[in-house]
């Protein structure tokens, strides 16, 4: 048996400093079914900026990944409110299944 759910990402950097307001909201308010943030050793967006890190060099502006799923009508309202925080084409959605 499984359920449908909506998987989305939200990019960010940390020196965004954006990810525990993110990981609060979706925590406290939304109370969504479960949530992982990655780092990410190298990255960039649209801008083209390269985010990365080095071995002689910890940068504090590594990309940061919030990955969370829940029931898709629920979290429809959560991407319009994410939109609010981050720039929407830094959010990515797509389907998927719970297994129970």
């Amino acid at each position: 048996m499984s359920i449908e759910v909506t998987m989305v990402r939200v990019y960010v950097t940390e020196g965004e400093h954006i990810k525990d307001k993110l990981l609060t909201h979706l925590h406290d308010v939304e109370k969504v079914c479960g949530v992982t943030v990655f780092r990410g050793i190298t990255g960039f967006g649209s801008h083209g900026t390269v985010h990365s890190s080095t071995l002689l060099d910890m940068s504090l502006d590594l990309p940061l990944v919030v990955e969370f799923f829940d029931q898709t009508e629920k979290v429809a309202a959560i991407i319009e409110h994410l939109k609010t925080l981050v720039e929407p084409r830094r959010i990515v959605s797509w389907p998927a299944r719970v297994h129970k």
